[in-house]
């Protein structure tokens, strides 16, 4: 597997990055010019990142959408819309959204964005321009930790088969085929898939069911380091409990789903399997409050993010930075 559209090297530049135990790296700054600190020490911020997985950036002060538009625009390389869209977000400026619409009170499992596409985003920026009252945190996990930590017989079926998403679209649970992919007619929704590596099937009713096949594993393009790269569990009926899922089942049948994975050859992937990689994002979770003005940079390959429950307004923006290819060999 190899990557386009991201720098071979990080910058030699070092920042003052304190590294926490249980918490993500830290990087305090107060500049009296938040877009020109971002463009003086855009090359230095990306090469911690590379080296920590994620740094949080206090004390920016980005309180302001616009403003922190700005700022992430001239920390990326480029930005990505948002594309094969599961839940909705919100723009709020070119390409910046809101972070996406997820019941408050459930917990969001640990992912890697775009992990199932053919393009997907090298880095997320996440901006806090209002904190919960109470949880809500961005939770982080070292996917090459979490990768140690899972069974080895796991591990080595998901370097050799891959993992696949499996998608339908039937009209009443998640998106739409047309809000999912952003086109209205089928000939163009078959076009789409054709170009990225998605089978089509189309049926009864005008339901639309995909299927993506993707690694699982990947090295990283600059460390090299071995990462556990997809969204098996997060995209998995079995996410919230073995309950949820036969309860889930039971309502619109296993053929029903709006999503599933399993692995690349298509053998399901049942609840033990899926516990275990849960188990392995709690062991290696960190997380921060979230600050107002706060800015969290991280690496999409090497680090998996998902929220925790909250109460109260959170207002966040996100940002799919640095678009990179993957080719896949399966």
């Amino acid at each position: 597997m190899s990557f386009s559209g991201r720098s071979t090297q990080a910058q030699p530049e070092q920042l003052p990055v304190e590294r926490r135990p249980g918490r993500p790296p830290l990087l305090l700054v107060d500049p009296d010019d938040p877009l020109r600190w971002a463009f003086e020490t855009r090359d230095a911020l990306r090469g911690a990142v590379v080296e920590h997985g994620a740094v949080l950036v206090r004390g920016l002060g980005l309180y302001d959408p616009i403003l922190a538009g700005d700022v992430v625009r001239m920390l990326a390389d480029d930005l990505m819309s948002e594309r094969e869209v599961f839940a909705p977000r919100a723009p709020y400026t070119d390409r910046v959204y809101s972070a996406t619409r997820w019941p408050r009170g459930i917990p969001m499992c640990p992912h890697h964005e775009l992990s199932y596409s053919d393009w997907f985003p090298a880095s997320m920026m996440f901006v806090c321009l209002s904190p919960p009252v109470l949880g809500g945190a961005t939770v982080l996990a070292d996917s090459s930790a979490v990768l140690a930590a899972l069974p080895a017989s796991l591990v080595k079926r998901c370097e050799r088969d891959g993992w696949t998403l499996v998608r339908t679209y039937n009209g009443d649970v998640g998106p739409s085929w047309s809000d999912a992919f952003g086109i209205g007619d089928r000939h163009g929704v078959e076009e789409y898939c054709r170009a990225h590596s998605i089978d089509v099937e189309w049926r009864r009713g005008g339901q639309l069911r995909t299927r993506q096949r993707r690694p699982a594993v990947v090295r990283h393009p600059i460390t090299g380091v071995r990462c556990w790269f997809n969204d098996i569990a997060y995209y998995s009926e079995w996410v919230f409990g073995p309950d949820a899922g036969n309860e889930l089942r039971d309502m619109l049948g296993p053929d029903g789903l709006p999503a599933t994975t399993c692995f690349g050859d298509g053998t399901p992937i049942g609840w033990d399997l899926v516990s275990q990689i849960k188990q392995a994002y709690t062991t290696n979770a960190v997380r921060e409050p979230w600050q107002s003005g706060d800015l969290l940079v991280l690496d999409n390959i090497r680090t998996a993010h998902g929220r925790d429950p909250y109460q109260g307004p959170r207002e966040v923006l996100v940002a799919l930075a640095d678009p990179a290819a993957a080719h896949e060999g399966l």
